[in-house]
This record gives C-alpha cells, sequence and structure tokens, in this order.
C-alpha cells in the first residue's frame, strides 16, 4: 500500500519568500537546467531543482534546515540559464534570509535586524545601552586636553562590557545553531555509515581557499570581492584582539608606525575595494549578481561604516579633531551594529554556512 504524505503548504511564508527573492516561483516549469548546470550540486539529490519545487509548494519546513541552501555559494549559473527566468539563486539566497529571522533568539532580534522599520531601533539600543554604561561610569563627557579615547570610555570597562555582550549575544546564536544541526540530521540523516569525524580542518581550507567560487562560472569577478572582504575583515578582527591585549599590558594607543596598526590600516583598504566591487558588482549586473535587498545593503553598508568610522577615529586622534569623540561614539555602535548583531545579520553565514559544511562533509554529501 502506498504511503498517503501530509504536505501543509506555509502560504504565508511562500509569499515571504517571493518577495525577498523576486521570484515568480509559480513560473518555474521544473525543467532541471538549474541543478544541471550548478557545479557545487551533489550527483544524489542536487540542488537547487528540489528546493524550487518546496518553494513553489510552500514547505518551510523542508526548506529552513535543508543543508543544500547553505552549500548554494549564489553564484548565479542557474538563474543564468533558466529559461523562465524564476532566479534559482535569489530564491536560495531569501530561504537563507528566512532562515536568520527562524533561527533567532530572541526571535525579536531577527525581526529587528531584517526589516527596515526596524532600523532606528536597531542603532538606538546600542546607543542608548554605550550612553548608560558611560554615564554610570561618570565619563560620559568630552575630556579636556589632547584627544584621550581612554579618558572618554576606559579601556578596561569597555572591552569588559563589549566583551560581556558579545559572548551574551553569540550564547544566544548558539542556540539557534544548535536547533539548525537537529533539523538538517533531520531534513537530510547521515547513511548507513553514519556520521564521520567532523572535518575541521578540511572545511577550513574550503572556506580559506574559496575554492567553492572557483567552480562557478557567471560571477567570475565575486570570488576576488569576496575574498578581499573576508581577509580584510579578518585582519581586522586580528588587530582589534591585539590592540585589546595591549591595553591590558599598556602599550595602547598604538603608534602609527606599529607593525598591527600598519596592518589594520591595509584590512581597510581590503575591505574598502572589496565592497566597492561588490556595490558595482551589484548594480551594474543585477542580471548576474541578483536581486539586491534590504539585507544585502544593510551587510555592505553596516561593514562600510565601521570601517570608516574606525580610520576617521584614527586620524582624529592624530589630527586632535575636535569631533573626535564623536567620532568614537560613532565608531562604537558601528561595532556593536557588526560584531554584536552579527549572527542576526546576513553576515550570520560565517557561523551557518560553516556549520551546514562541516555536517555535509561528516556525511559524505559533496
Amino acid at each position: 500500500m502506498s504511503e498517503i504524505v501530509n504536505i501543509q503548504p506555509d502560504l504565508a511564508f511562500k509569499r515571504e519568500l517571493s518577495h525577498l527573492s523576486g521570484s515568480q516561483l509559480n513560473q518555474c516549469m521544473q525543467c532541471g537546467n538549474c541543478s544541471a548546470v550548478c557545479s557545487l550540486a551533489p550527483a544524489d539529490r542536487p540542488f537547487p531543482r528540489k528546493e524550487m519545487i518546496w518553494s513553489g509548494w510552500g514547505l518551510k519546513d523542508k526548506l529552513i534546515g535543508n543543508v543544500d541552501v547553505w552549500l548554494c555559494h549564489q553564484c548565479g549559473d542557474c538563474s543564468s540559464y533558466c529559461p523562465r527566468d524564476v532566479k534559482p539563486a535569489d530564491v536560495i539566497s531569501g530561504v537563507r534570509q528566512l532562515s536568520y529571522r527562524h533561527y533567532a533568539r530572541p526571535r525579536f532580534l531577527g525581526k529587528l535586524l531584517s526589516e527596515p522599520a526596524y532600523l532606528p531601533l536597531a542603532i538606538a539600543i546600542p546607543l542608548v545601552v554605550i550612553i548608560g554604561i558611560l554615564s554610570l561610569a561618570g565619563t560620559f563627557r568630552i575630556p579636556e586636553g589632547p584627544v584621550d579615547y581612554s579618558a572618554f570610555f576606559p579601556h578596561g570597562l569597555l572591552n569588559g562590557t563589549f566583551s560581556a555582550i558579545t559572548l551574551g549575544f553569540y550564547l544566544l546564536a548558539a542556540l539557534g545553531i544548535g536547533r539548525f544541526w537537529k533539523d538538517m540530521k533531520r531534513q537530510c540523516p547521515p547513511g548507513e555509515s553514519g556520521m564521520h569525524r567532523l572535518p575541521v580542518f578540511k572545511v577550513l581550507g574550503e572556506i580559506l581557499s574559496h575554492s567553492s567560487f572557483s567552480a562557478c562560472g557567471t560571477r567570475k569577478g565575486g570570488k576576488v570581492a569576496h575574498m578581499l572582504l573576508f581577509f580584510g575583515f579578518a585582519l581586522l578582527i586580528m588587530v582589534t584582539l591585539y590592540a585589546i591585549w595591549a591595553t591590558v599590558t599598556h602599550h595602547y594607543p598604538l603608534p602609527i608606525t606599529n607593525p598591527f596598526k600598519i596592518l589594520g590600516n591595509l584590512a581597510s583598504l581590503m575591505i574598502y575595494t572589496g565592497l566597492g566591487m561588490m556595490s558595482w558588482q551589484r548594480l551594474r549586473n543585477k542580471s548576474v549578481f541578483g536581486k539586491s535587498g534590504y539585507s544585502d545593503w544593510l551587510l555592505l553598508i553596516s561593514i562600510g561604516l565601521l570601517t570608516l568610522s574606525g580610520s576617521l577615529v584614527q586620524l582624529a586622534r592624530f589630527g586632535d579633531w575636535s569631533i573626535a569623540y564623536h567620532l568614537y561614539l560613532s565608531h562604537l555602535v558601528a561595532v556593536w551594529f557588526v560584531i554584536m548583531y552579527l549572527p542576526f545579520t546576513k553576515l550570520g553565514h560565517i557561523f551557518y554556512r560553516t556549520t551546514a559544511l562541516l555536517y555535509a562533509r561528516s556525511i559524505g554529501r559533496k
């Protein structure tokens, strides 16, 4: 006797996915071109054809927690060869955006950072908290004399409070990552051989080399831009960690000739270049680089403002600018927006894609 499957479409999810992707989901005729041309799709149950079926039916439970959604790098090959212009790459990107919101804990954070209407509140929260910390410390005032940011926000207090808040946000995010792992196991369970040891170094090498980007044919320039942004951002994090250590050892502020200061400025140039390339590509060639929605521009602009405010804060200190502390306060808000909100924005793919790659490789899905 054949098994009767109870299909429960989520029409609200389908409408939201159609809006985010700009795709007319019902126009997909299931020709299979998208899976045929995708160089990243596994031979067994390739994507994105099955995802397009589920999207057309509004099967949220099949899409949220689907490991293959994160194996896609949105290179655009599938969209370029789609005869109905349904934009499979943008649909998969839309599913990822809805995933950030789904796994966010508390859910309010996912909504806060995915809808333009909440942007003022998303900015106001860090601003109010930072002002509150400075007021309680009694340092919320413009210090006299040469620019000294530690007189405005003491380094120990800054590093302690920001580290604690960041840890709190990331612990909340870990709850969502845990649910994501369980959903992947439910939707794509290990085969008879079971799960292998987590291939941490293999996945790390895959990420650092951007090997998946190399396999994409349509968006060759996307790899260079992504690598500049990725490694520039990683270098800035490394320089920031060193700066925190320098405050502990009383070797801060760093002179302009310090190797880490030079490395930080080089990282900023890499980010500016990568952001410029990405923005130009998205504006100039929408047919290849896909639809750029609110989450896309929020990511690029917030990283740009973080880097720009950091550069200006540095110039203000060396130039003893009168607006130095106003710039510093703006920079702190930008730090909060990018680093602390990271798991709940599109930048959260750092965690989700890495987790998906670890799971996929551990069950032999290549």
